[in-house]
């Protein structure tokens, strides 16, 4: 059997007792997986979730914030990006078989996981960057162009001038 979510509330006193409210704080950690491609929640990192849960007529009206440091890298420079990330949410869990909702109360409990989930992910940030006025790294050499202010490379000759090029150099070699 597995060892129950820490993303899983109790909610017996709420249910069908419309009008009923509770406020709930958990901190919970991290599932590997709460991230995009390059940013997210560290797995196990502590998540803060703020709730109130209101009991209606066909379920239990969650309402709440989730806050939390995320790390990754930054698209243009590949340097590390630490940021803080809060996001609100509000959701319905329904009674189970009563109507059609993504979520339902079940055993008396719901399940914020996907919630948080559905609420986290879409809000991370798709290019996150370490500074907005980030160069990125130079094409050529790999330097990150924030570190070697007016950093250049000698133009490249053009392919069709290449071949003079070298007779240049043969002829100063030969004098």
């Amino acid at each position: 059997m597995s060892a129950p979510s820490p993303f899983r509330i109790p909610v017996h006193d709420l249910v069908r007792r419309p009008g009923e409210t509770r406020d709930v704080e958990l901190d919970v950690p991290a599932p590997a997986d709460l991230r995009n491609a390059v940013i997210g929640f560290e797995e196990g990192a502590t998540i803060e979730i703020d709730a109130r849960l209101e009991s209606l007529h066909d379920g239990i009206l969650v309402s709440g914030s989730v806050a939390g440091d995320i790390v990754g890298e930054c698209v243009r420079c590949l340097t590390p990006v630490r940021d803080e990330l809060q996001v609100e949410f509000q959701e319905l869990f329904a009674y189970a078989g009563e109507s059609d909702f993504d979520y339902h109360v079940r055993d008396d409990a719901i399940d914020l996981e996907q919630v948080v989930r559905d609420t986290v992910v879409p809000a991370l940030p798709f290019q996150p960057v370490c500074r907005e006025d980030c160069e990125g790294l130079c094409p050529e050499c790999g330097v990150r162009l924030l570190d070697v202010p007016g950093h250049e490379h000698e133009a490249p000759t053009d392919p069709r001038w290449a071949a003079l090029h070298g007779l240049a150099s043969d002829e100063e070699t030969s004098k």
